[in-house]
């Protein structure tokens, strides 16, 4: 599993990453740049202390030394706008790269399965796309350019050392890198926490959104305490999980000074020692003195970038392992196959279970003519729904064909099969914007006149004249809408569109029966002249349809109209009584 991580962690990286590469080697190169003037500056320093501590026994050489304060001002100058320029490109290319990612997220949301969606958390795929992604982001712009500057610092150190005294090197490079070896291997062991931290941290996003959307279901059942307790079991947990992780990314740079102070206390005893003995001269311990500190400095640095590299690649993996999932299966074809829609719809012996263990259809198959109106009913459970998403490709059936105009859906892109049906959901979705673009969602050339008569169809037109803008009106949270006016606008919607085929899936089944009988009005305008499929629990709504197809177990156990039916006094019969016997 851990491998499977990784693999899937570099491959989008080496995907993703290939043409932030100039940018990145750009900002490397800074870094460098930034890093020599502290790298040559102690043996300037060095310098400067040879040249006073030799004129404090002759004269000293005023003209020298200021030369060398000078080469030292214009090195770190240099230094400094090297240092900016690479602190600029690294905030550039990581918030570019966390911009794509995100895009690329959404694209991906786009393509996946609709099983994806049933089986996942939508919480969880929102943490991938704010709180990871965030996190990824600022991880690597901290890190990145610190870690390269720091490397570039570390081997600078390591060679001026050496060029200046091999001793007093190896008595610092020793006494630093125990316990730098150490703190690494401190590092490795902890990654499981910022794993922990960041799928905790998905939990709890994913709990307060499910909380916040189902918010009215907590209150009238008086579950408070019950989500409280819950929330803060979630919180502890993640209290928990971001402790550990920042207790071992905040033990770094303690334990890194600590190893810094003892080589620089290690360097000064032997560097003392030598002087006694004349082996070195004071300007080659201070220059080491100095050397120390800058040596242990970038070994702290690149401790704490791996710890911030941890965090990333924690969210990191997130991320690639949602752009990792395979995408819905691609279409045959992008050709449009059918010129002229008349709306004859086919099912011929489908079958279709959602796993391998249950099969939810089962043999189903039917006919429906052109501007027929086909009812499916039956108990909960039956495949109703099922049966509508196979129509629409958000599945596809195991077993047999479902044709429109004699031509599987299988040989057409699933864009295709869309175009050729407006739904009618039993939420009415409603987006924040103006009730003119709600009506014409991704549609073009509609006019004011269009849409007015669409609304006078199904009767909201007064109701759109009493709003403060009418069409232009924004419907945000100032703007109370009824269940009822939401689903008529969805309707004034689908009558704007204008598809071929219609599908209305339980449209009524969360209004009351006065609007319900408006609703029915508006529908039976709608589905004029269309083959239309109607799932629905309230019978009453289906008493006119053309076919009435009886489903239980993922079956048709009867087929026909209402008086057909009734007549029959079998399951549908007993269903429709049970709704309207006193």
């Amino acid at each position: 599993m851990a491998k499977q991580k990784n693999t899937t962690l570099k491959t989008g990286l080496l995907e993703n990453g290939r043409e932030y590469l100039g940018p990145v080697v750009i900002a490397a190169i800074f870094a460098i740049l930034g890093s020599v003037g502290s790298i040559i500056g102690p043996s300037q320093l060095s310098k400067i202390t040879n040249l006073i501590t030799a004129g404090l026994r002759t004269n000293i050489n005023v003209t020298k030394v200021y030369q060398v304060a000078v080469t030292l001002a214009i090195i770190y100058a240099v230094g400094a706008l090297m240092s900016y320029g690479q602190g600029y490109i690294m905030a550039t290319v990581t918030q570019n790269f966390t911009q794509k990612l995100r895009t690329k997220i959404i694209a991906k949301i786009n393509q996946l399965p609709l099983r994806y969606f049933d089986t996942h958390n939508e919480g969880d795929t929102l943490s991938r796309v704010t709180n990871d992604l965030d996190t990824m982001g600022q991880s690597l712009n901290q890190s990145l350019g610190n870690l390269i500057a720091s490397v570039t610092l570390l081997i600078g150190c390591v060679v001026m050392m050496l060029l200046t005294n091999i001793t007093l090197s190896v008595t610092a490079i020793l006494s630093v890198l125990i316990g730098f070896g150490l703190t690494m291997l401190l590092m490795m062991r902890s990654q499981k926490y910022f794993t922990a931290q960041q799928n905790q941290l998905a939990e709890v996003s994913s709990y307060a959104e499910e909380i916040y959307a189902g918010q009215a279901v907590v209150q009238t059942t008086n579950s408070t305490a019950t989500v409280k307790s819950h929330f803060n079991q979630l919180n502890d947990q993640l209290y928990t999980a971001v402790w550990k992780s920042q207790f071992m990314s905040g033990i770094m740079q303690p334990l890194m000074n600590f190893i810094g102070n003892f080589g620089y206390v290690m360097v000064c005893i032997v560097g003392a020692v030598m002087m006694l003995n004349g082996h070195i001269s004071m300007g080659t311990i201070v220059a080491f003195m100095i050397y120390v500190r800058l040596f242990s400095q970038p070994l702290s640095q690149i401790a704490q970038a791996f710890s911030s590299l941890q965090t990333a690649q924690a969210a990191m993996q997130r991320v690639f392992g949602f752009l990792a999932e395979p995408d819905d299966t691609p279409d045959v074809t992008t050709t449009p196959q059918l010129t002229t829609t008349r709306g004859a719809v086919t099912f011929e012996h489908v079958k279709f279970g959602y796993n391998a263990d249950q099969t939810i259809i089962k043999d189903f198959s039917v006919a429906a003519k052109p501007g027929q109106k086909v009812a499916i009913v039956g108990p909960t459970g039956s495949g109703k729904t099922t049966t509508v998403n196979l129509l629409m490709r958000f599945y596809d059936a195991n077993a047999g064909t479902i044709k429109i105009d004699g031509v599987d859906i299988q040989q057409m892109s699933r864009a295709e099969v869309r175009q050729q049906f407006d739904m009618v959901l039993q939420d009415a979705w409603l987006f924040n914007d103006t009730v003119r673009n709600n009506l014409i969602y991704n549609q073009t050339g509609v006019t004011d006149e269009q849409l007015q008569q669409a609304c006078e169809a199904v009767g909201i037109q007064h109701f759109i004249e009493t709003l403060p803008a009418g069409l232009d009106t924004v419907l945000d949270d100032s703007v109370s809408l009824s269940a009822g006016q939401k689903q008529l606008l969805t309707i004034a919607r689908a009558l704007v569109r204008n598809a071929p085929m219609l599908i209305l899936d339980e449209a009524t089944s969360s209004v009351d029966t006065r609007t319900e009988e408006q609703l029915q009005q508006a529908m039976d305008v709608l589905m004029q002249g269309r083959t239309s499929f109607v799932i629905a629990h309230r019978l009453s709504t289906i008493k006119n349809a053309d076919l009435i197809l009886v489903v239980k177990d993922g079956e048709i156990i009867e087929r026909g109209n209402h008086a057909d039916l009734m007549a029959a006094d079998g399951f549908y019969a007993n269903l429709y009584n049970s709704q309207f016997t006193a």
